[in-house]
């Protein structure tokens, strides 16, 4: 059984918003980080994975998106303890609230990067860093 996390490539202004994600978390803590999270159980639901996200989004950093999300990749991962990860990343854009860290115990703190800040970053990791360049691709698509 895989766990599905989702996780919102939200801009603006050629800025990505990203998040120091809490010491306190059990997975990737300290690192940068895309704002999302687990998709939790609800019987037959549609867009689950897009209400997830708008959760989140708001629970973590207090934060809306605009109405269309769109679908950037999905990867997998391993937990430490074993546990498998379905992760999916969707291009969001804000439409209202000033991102802060909401939620202590998931984020240290919150930044507006640009896809070179956080390539250069130390602190982060590989799998952001794809997701971001991904994500970029997409944007630019769009805008062609």
């Amino acid at each position: 059984m895989f766990y599905v996390n989702v996780e919102g490539a939200d801009y603006k202004e050629d800025k990505w918003l990203i998040i120091e994600r809490s010491m306190m978390e059990e997975h990737a803590g300290g690192l940068l980080s895309l704002v999302g999270g687990t998709v939790e159980k609800e019987g037959n639901s549609k867009n689950i994975l897009e209400r997830t996200l708008r959760r989140e989004l708001f629970e973590e950093v207090g934060v809306k998106v605009k109405g269309k999300m769109d679908y950037v990749r999905n990867t997998s991962f391993r937990l430490d303890d074993g546990s498998e990860v379905i992760d999916v990343v969707f291009l969001c854009e804000l439409n209202e609230g000033e991102p802060f860290a909401k939620s202590p115990d998931e984020v240290d703190a919150v930044y507006w990067m640009s896809t070179e800040e956080i390539v250069s970053h130390p602190k982060a990791p590989i799998w952001l860093i794809d997701s971001i360049k991904a994500a970029e691709n997409l944007l630019k698509k769009k805008t062609l």
